[in-house]
């Protein structure tokens, strides 16, 4: 081997399945970025209607953030839990990662029903109801596919199909579920904070 080759080694390429989540989470990052990008910008220029002072709470959401966030905590205890064979309190954590998204889900659900049934505020309403909507509703969407995912994920464990190895394929499903957890924050604080 010559001197040359030992000195500069060649460097080693990412798996796949790094590139792909990577990938997939940039571009959900300026999808995201695009959507919170155009709600900034419409604040307040709703011609009729609420304001989102007028209508939107804090109570029942900060309970659903509390949720999620706390999945995030959870999901990582889950694979630790893999990551030593220990199944057991895998599948403990991971269902406690898939009901805590679904808590948030229901809160949601409750939160806008409230909204369209006792505020008469929709997607139609005026441009701050068809941002609110989008933003937070394309929100829902990504955690409610995290949830069945991760739904499934428990499943196949208790079916006894998921084991150590693994491990890698699971953490880049906490990977998602991180970043939708992180999308939350930052969405919570356009709406429900800086919005408001």
């Amino acid at each position: 081997m010559s001197k040359r080759s030992q000195t500069n080694p060649i460097p080693k390429m990412l798996p796949p399945g790094h590139v792909g989540m990577m990938s997939v989470i940039t571009t959900e990052i300026f999808f995201f970025a695009s959507l919170i990008v155009v709600y900034l910008a419409y604040i307040g220029k709703s011609i009729s209607g609420p304001t989102p002072e007028e209508i939107l709470s804090l109570d029942l959401v900060s309970i659903n953030t509390i949720a999620l966030l706390t999945s995030s905590a959870t999901v990582v205890l889950a694979l630790k839990a893999l990551q030593r064979n220990n199944i057991a309190r895998f599948l403990k954590w991971m269902l406690a990662t898939a009901l805590l998204g679904a808590w948030f889900l229901v809160g949601t659900a409750i939160e806008w029903a409230g909204l369209i049934g006792n505020d008469h505020f929709t997607l139609q309403t005026n441009l701050f109801g068809t941002t609110f909507y989008t933003l937070v509703g394309f929100h829902a969407f990504h955690v409610t596919f995290g949830v069945c995912v991760l739904s499934f994920i428990w499943f196949c464990g208790l079916m006894g199909w998921i084991q150590e190895k693994h491990h890698q394929n699971i953490e880049y499903v906490s990977w998602y579920w991180h970043f939708v957890d992180t999308v939350w924050v930052a969405v919570f604080l356009v709406v429900y904070v800086i919005g408001r």
